[in-house]
């Protein structure tokens, strides 16, 4: 031999490839077993018959299961938001009334006090309004005043005749056919008492004509006159004229008259 024996190489020289070995043979068993695991998993996912889930895998199954259970709960779910959703939207909407509700009550409250005083004047005014308007008792009333106010204007009347009553909704009316004969003046002052009379009383249909007075003939000198003619004559001349008009008044209904009422509604629907 050229140089010295070393008796402990060999040795350590096994020990080095033994330990190589023992670790490559623990990493190649790691990776087989993945491996393995793998290609089972895999071949268990391969192959599979769509019609009949029952022969498939226990890993296949497991996985459908689970998908099917994940779609279930996201359609569960999906409905629920949907439902409640509409009822989020109702209550959106439910708000929005009621923060207008609250705010026009607001102010309401706000102006209590004036919307009082004005109540108080409204049903006064009503009051006044009503104590107008005459009642079934007043008519004969009424007739006297229209006689007295012609009468104390020199006209003489050739007729007062009370119409037939027109019932309303809430009210009835009372026509009053006149025909007075006298001076256009005094026609006009007629007219002017009946408007301040403490009653509602109203002149319709006023026609205004030459009187056919023999008087009324010598003066004018003309048999017939225009209705422009005769009221600018009457005015100028002091001749005498025929009115004719209808007089209107009007009272609130009775018990017995809204009752009467209610039931024709009621028996035309």
């Amino acid at each position: 031999m050229n140089g010295p024996f070393n008796s402990q190489a060999p040795h350590v020289t096994n020990a080095t490839q033994a330990t190589q070995t023992l670790n490559w043979t623990q990493m190649d068993v790691g990776e087989l077993l993945r491996a393995m695991a793998g290609a089972k998993w895999a071949g268990q996912l391969k192959g599979l018959d769509p019609q009949k889930p029952q022969e498939w895998p226990a890993l296949p199954r497991c996985l459908l299961l689970v998908a099917v259970g994940l779609g279930v709960l996201a359609l569960l779910w999906w409905v629920w938001l949907s439902t409640t959703y509409g009822a989020y939207q109702a209550e959106v909407l439910k708000e929005t009334q009621l923060r207008a509700e609250f705010q026009s009550k607001q102010n309401q409250a706000v102006n209590l006090d004036s919307l009082k005083l004005q109540r108080e004047q409204v049903f006064q005014y009503v009051t006044q309004l009503e104590q107008q308007l005459p009642s079934t008792s007043d008519m004969g009333m009424l007739l006297a005043d229209i006689n007295q106010a012609g009468q104390s204007r020199s006209l003489q009347f050739e007729l007062l005749r009370p119409g037939q009553v027109a019932l309303r909704d809430y009210h009835a009316e009372l026509p009053i056919e006149l025909k007075v004969i006298g001076r256009f003046h005094n026609m006009g002052l007629f007219a002017s008492d009946v408007a301040q009379f403490s009653r509602i009383v109203t002149l319709n249909n006023l026609s205004i004509s030459t009187s056919k007075d023999p008087q009324a003939k010598d003066t004018l000198g003309k048999d017939a006159y225009t209705k422009e003619q005769a009221v600018v004559a009457g005015a100028d001349k002091g001749v005498l004229l025929t009115m004719e008009a209808t007089a209107k008044t009007f009272r609130y209904l009775d018990a017995e008259e809204l009752k009467a009422q209610s039931l024709s509604k009621a028996g035309k629907k």
